[in-house]
């Protein structure tokens, strides 16, 4: 008799994810649980099912929510693969959701693939009717695609920022960041930092001089952007070697690829090293994820703390599976990361009735709000206007007309309860707003006739590393 007690678990495709999510071999994988390898490889090819006491020790060694082994995470999810379906293209194949789903869930390196294909094809068909030549997917889309499929987290770099953090703590103990940074970069590289007038730097925020060895930075940065720029350097003199190993191993399709991953992963160990990850995990929990008091606490801009709230994936001390968004008043969208399963619509805009857009309303004020995508989910999510890097106020608001962009900040509804923000609120009986993040595709959604999604801008050279880079000061 097949009961719900009786039936057996074949999780295999979801393990394998998981495994490739945390970057693990087979046999490592086998050895943090307890069994042999050759027993994993049966079970994440399906001929073996999971017991209750390998979920478990799945649940104590990764801290996985079980529950999330039910749903499809990752870049090629479920929404994402369903949006690619409902192109005209396929229309007459009629390919029904359980395929889908078995598809990304049991097959998702293959979904991958075919998700990758697709975004090149339309892509290309997008450059076709605009009457642009290329057929190569842009440095920009293939860099953000890759920091998506690696989910936002680069332990290696986290481990980098960790160490450079302590010695640098250890060489001049309670001076601020930017000291102790200047100091190294003059004890070690002979490198001097200069801040000039913005009548000398005119359009650059920031300036290598590698004949006489000086970083130039603008008048016009903030302390937190000044902060990061010192923090880049740092990073590229201290790493140079380890940041081109990784990315040579990520395999860009072209050495301008290359040369913009190797930009943005040298961002993300900067920031590793302003906001080490095992500090600035335990204070984002004991604050209930107070961006405000991160802020404060590690010296850094809102969307810089922000960020960094998309990357906190280390197996062994996670934190809330974030997702992070930014969009211009005119709702186009430069940045997307996700650490969790946003459905993000990679072919639109974002949902017009999502608070992110109102934000500019109420400029520096965070705004709350729980939002529902087609697919059932449920998202609590925050929304705060934030200057544009490099362009600070100088007295008057001419100078920054304009210039001011959102950053939409959110997390599954079930991990809400951790966070500041949601205190006082029913979250077993909220006030849900459906939204859209595939408005196209879904023309029966209240949004879809109030106004048409917006489309990622193009993007012009200088906007290359802003629209790929985890965080807000890029090096160029």
């Amino acid at each position: 008799m097949d009961t719900a007690t009786d039936r057996k678990l074949f999780l295999g495709g979801r393990l394998k994810r998981l495994r490739r999510d945390l970057g693990l071999t087979q046999t490592a994988m086998a050895g943090d649980l307890g069994v042999s390898p050759s027993y994993m490889n049966h079970i994440e090819r399906n001929q073996r099912p999971v017991s209750a006491q390998l979920l478990l020790r799945l649940a104590d060694t990764y801290d996985v929510d079980l529950r999330t082994l039910g749903q499809t995470a990752g870049p090629a999810s479920e929404a994402e693969l369903t949006e690619a379906f409902a192109d005209p293209l396929f229309q007459d194949l009629a390919v029904p959701r359980h395929e889908i789903v078995q598809l990304a869930e049991d097959q998702p390196a293959a979904a991958d693939a075919l998700l990758r294909l697709y975004r090149a094809f339309a892509d290309r068909r997008a450059r076709d009717g605009t009457g642009t030549d290329s057929g190569d997917e842009s440095p920009p889309d293939w860099v953000r695609e890759y920091v998506q499929s690696r989910r936002n987290h680069f332990p290696e770099l986290d481990t980098l920022g960790e160490t450079l953090a302590e010695a640098l703590a250890a060489e001049a103990p309670g001076e601020p960041f930017e000291t102790q940074a200047r100091a190294r970069l003059q004890s070690r590289h002979a490198l001097s930092v200069r801040t000039l007038p913005v009548e000398v730097m005119v359009e650059w925020t920031r300036r290598y001089d590698p004949h006489r060895k000086r970083l130039l930075l603008s008048e016009t940065l903030g302390p937190s952007s000044r902060a990061f720029a010192v923090a880049f350097q740092l990073a590229l003199s201290e790493h140079d070697a380890e940041l081109t190993t990784l990315a040579e191993a990520a395999g860009a399709p072209d050495e301008p690829t290359r040369r913009l991953l190797k930009v943005s992963l040298t961002n993300t160990l900067a920031a590793a090293i302003l906001m080490p990850y095992g500090p600035f995990q335990h204070t984002a929990e004991q604050t209930g994820y107070d961006l405000g008091r991160l802020q404060a606490r590690f010296g850094v801009s809102y969307e810089q703390a922000a960020h960094r709230l998309t990357t906190l994936s280390r197996p062994t001390a996670r934190g809330v599976p974030f997702f992070l968004m930014r969009v211009d008043q005119a709702g186009n969208i430069s940045k997307r990361f996700a650490s969790g399963a946003f459905p993000f619509s990679r072919f639109g805009g974002a949902c017009p009735r999502w608070r992110l857009h109102s934000a500019f309303r109420t400029p520096g004020r965070v705004i709350t709000q729980i939002i529902e995508t087609p697919d059932g989910g449920r998202w609590f999510t925050l929304a705060r206007t934030v200057d544009r890097p490099g362009h600070a106020r100088m007295g008057h608001d001419a100078f920054t007309e304009g210039q001011d962009l959102a950053i939409g900040l959110g997390c599954e509804l079930k991990y809400a309860h951790r966070l500041t923000y949601a205190r006082g609120l029913d979250l077993a009986a909220p006030e849900v707003t459906p939204i859209g993040p595939a408005c196209r595709l879904c023309h029966r959604h209240p949004c879809a006739e109030r106004a048409a999604p917006p489309v990622d801008r193009p993007l012009v050279v200088d906007d290359w590393a802003k629209s790929v880079s985890p965080y807000p000061f890029v090096g160029g």
